[in-house]
């Protein structure tokens, strides 16, 4: 069964996502599953802020204190810690997400984009690590066998898998994909959303038949 998850690495609800489906996947151990990561951007418009996290980002954005962010994002804290994430947004650096897109896109060529997806997640809402910084990247690529140097050219160069990005997130306009996580299951079924992983199961077992 192919598996396609539109995501956005700077989304929190993606990262729940992918633990729920992995917690159904593992009731299919007979089962082959191959999953295919695409690429979505929740605002492309983002211009890298360094220094400033998530609470502080989204506190200017919608014009509200520090104190009233924080109180918005415990349900997702929350909902994290559910399923095993520990979510740190003071930590997390407001990133424009197109260049770890683009070198999940290289990491896919090497079958290696499902352990891409899994490190940039733990980079930016767990450690804190800086997705705007080109050494942070290359240094995030070599963590799941990328070739430095591989990595290194792309974040250099803009151009590369810049196409591969755009075609996903076109791809998901013609669905009619309006948020993520997104995921399609043998282009039969699809799920929107971060849903219990009961719904996963029940997606899969229907798409089986």
């Amino acid at each position: 069964m192919k598996i396609e998850i539109w995501s956005d690495i700077m989304c929190p609800f993606c990262y729940i996502g992918k633990r729920q489906l992995e917690k159904a996947l593992a009731e299919f151990p007979n089962d082959e599953f191959e999953i295919e990561w695409k690429s979505f951007q929740l605002d492309p418009s983002i211009t890298p802020q360094s220094g400033k996290d998530v609470y502080a980002f989204l506190a200017e954005r919608k014009g509200i204190s520090l104190e009233q962010s924080i109180e918005m994002h415990k349900g997702v804290v929350e909902r994290a810690k559910s399923v095993g994430l520990d979510y740190h947004f003071e930590k997390a650096v407001i990133s424009n997400s197109l260049t770890a897109h683009r070198i999940i896109h290289l990491a896919k060529t090497q079958k290696l984009g499902d352990e891409m997806e899994e490190i940039f997640f733990k980079a930016y809402f767990t450690e804190g690590k800086d997705l705007n910084d080109a050494s942070t990247l290359i240094e995030l690529g070599s963590q799941v066998g990328l070739n430095e140097n591989e990595v290194r050219e792309v974040v250099e160069n803009e151009k590369m898998y810049l196409n591969d990005v755009t075609k996903d997130i076109a791809e998901a306009q013609e669905i009619g994909v309006q948020g993520v996580p997104f995921f399609v299951f043998d282009r039969k079924y699809a799920i929107s959303g971060a849903q219990p992983h009961e719904t996963f199961v029940q997606t899969i077992n229907e798409t089986n038949k």
